[in-house]
């Protein structure tokens, strides 16, 4: 049997087909197509009737190179989101988390509404970022009061897409605890939190769990790719999904989902919702079976991709990754260090700049050379991984073994190897497309092929080059 995952990240998306054959797990990209972001109607914004084509063109790849998948399922970032009125029409635009629409929301929220992020992180057990979900309706409802007003439902991005092919409107579970609005123990909305916060009850859709199969093409969909498929809600939240392809062994071990974003964390069986859990600024998202990824969101490669976009637009062509690298390990003695969770960060002008100017302000050398600039962010990287396992370690009571990164940024054995320095464990890299994969394992244990959960982490084990990394 064969499955198909379309996996989307901040800066592209892909097609990937995934099966079983002699007991080893096969992965084959199709198509690959460009994510990016958009100015309109004075936001930021994802070119979601854009990306919803491309999946289609990656559908209709699918078939011309001889394949019929019969299962499929997409997965996205979290927590943005789209709102439909009464007749399923969307409204409004596909604004993105980096929008600046958010910027003191929750002070607003605190000042004006007597809002409590502490209990509201004792129900939900989810970090604060700036773009929750919950920052961004409120942002939303006090710019467009008119539409929060008419607005039937909300569907988080790759519920939405599940929605053009399928008709359908479903919320799969592990996106929708990405809003803030999930409560951690009963899995399911926290309407006395909604109801306290002012948001309509009628507009949040029942959540299904991941796994869920959802239905199949619409006719004009199977009309326009010549093929129909059966849609399996994936862990949509690609973190979801990438934590799923993580092969640990029994032993406690830290997971680092590696890419734009660096979500490190590790697999609880119940949540951490305590005042120092909420200090550490740790969240518990909704894994697969109900499992809680917890974890820390740290701003990842997203830094050196940014990086890469300026100076290709000053020299006219982007740098490779590989040439980025050995600048950095030209500068490999500069020391400094920056706050890679700071704000300044999440969408500056230019990034080089915005690193320079943390620097300056902090009293460190500055750096001048594209190598000083990539050295002082692989720096900074890899200290924040330290200081998160720390922290982890201490509120978890864990002892952790080993780091297993999966994801692109896995691929970067340079950061691998600062990494392992820094935390003093082994470093597992692999594998690459480790969202992808999350995705197709979850349709394959539906379609029973796999038993469970611990059975495809043995078979992933022994299906792709899963590299060691000592410290030194």
């Amino acid at each position: 049997m064969m499955h198909l995952a379309v996996d989307i990240g901040a800066s592209s998306g892909r097609h990937i087909l995934g099966w079983l054959e002699d007991g080893t797990i096969r992965l084959k990209e199709i198509y690959r197509f460009e994510n990016r972001l958009i100015e309109k109607n004075g936001h930021l914004c994802w070119d979601i009737d854009r990306l919803f084509d491309e999946i289609l063109n990656g559908i209709r790849a699918v078939r011309e190179a001889g394949y019929a998948p019969e299962t499929m399922g997409i997965d996205t970032w979290g927590v943005d989101y789209v709102l439909l009125d009464e007749q399923g029409e969307r409204i409004g635009d596909a604004v993105a988390y980096r929008d600046s629409r958010t910027d003191g929301i929750r002070e607003k929220m605190e000042q004006e509404n007597g809002y409590s992020f502490a209990a509201h992180y004792a129900a939900t057990g989810i970090q604060y970022l700036r773009f929750n979900t919950v920052y961004q309706l409120e942002a939303f409802r006090r710019e467009h009061p008119e539409d929060m007003a008419r607005a039937a439902h909300l569907l988080m991005v790759p519920d939405y897409l599940h929605y053009l092919l399928t008709g359908k409107i479903t919320q799969e579970y592990t996106n929708a605890t990405t809003t803030t609005l999930v409560n951690a123990r009963t899995h399911d909305w926290d309407f006395d939190l909604i109801d306290s916060l002012g948001f309509p009850r009628r507009i949040f859709p029942k959540i299904l769990p991941t796994g869920s199969v959802i239905g199949t093409f619409r006719d004009d969909i199977r009309e326009k790719t010549g093929l129909d498929m059966r849609v399996i809600l994936p862990a949509t939240h690609d973190t979801g999904s990438a934590y799923i392809s993580v092969p640990a062994k029994e032993a406690p071990s830290v997971f680092l989902s590696s890419g734009t974003w660096s979500l490190l964390g590790t697999e609880n069986l119940e949540p951490i919702t305590s005042e120092e859990s909420m200090k550490a600024n740790f969240t518990n998202e909704g894994g697969y079976e109900y499992r809680f990824r917890y974890l820390k969101n740290i701003m990842g490669l997203w830094m050196i991709q940014s990086i890469r976009r300026e100076l290709g637009e000053a020299l006219g062509e982007r740098p490779s990754f590989p040439a980025l690298i050995e600048a950095a390990k030209g500068a490999k003695h500069f020391p400094s260090l920056v706050d890679v969770d700071d704000d300044r960060f999440l969408a500056p002008p230019s990034m080089i700049g915005a690193v320079k100017d943390a620097c300056r302000e902090s009293g460190q050398p500055v750096p001048e050379a594209t190598g000083e600039v990539m050295q002082t962010v692989y720096n900074s990287l890899a200290d924040d991984y330290r200081r998160a396992i720390e922290n982890m370690a201490q509120i978890t009571g864990k002892k952790f073994e080993a780091v297993n990164i999966v994801g692109g940024g896995s691929q970067d054995m340079y950061l691998n190897q600062m990494t392992a320095n820094a935390t003093g464990l082994p470093v597992f890299a692999g594998p690459t497309e480790g969202t992808a994969l999350g995705n197709i394992i979850v349709q394959m244990i539906t379609e029973k092929e796999i038993a469970d959960l611990s059975e495809a982490r043995h078979l992933i084990r022994h299906s792709f080059d899963i590299k060691e990394v000592q410290p030194k």
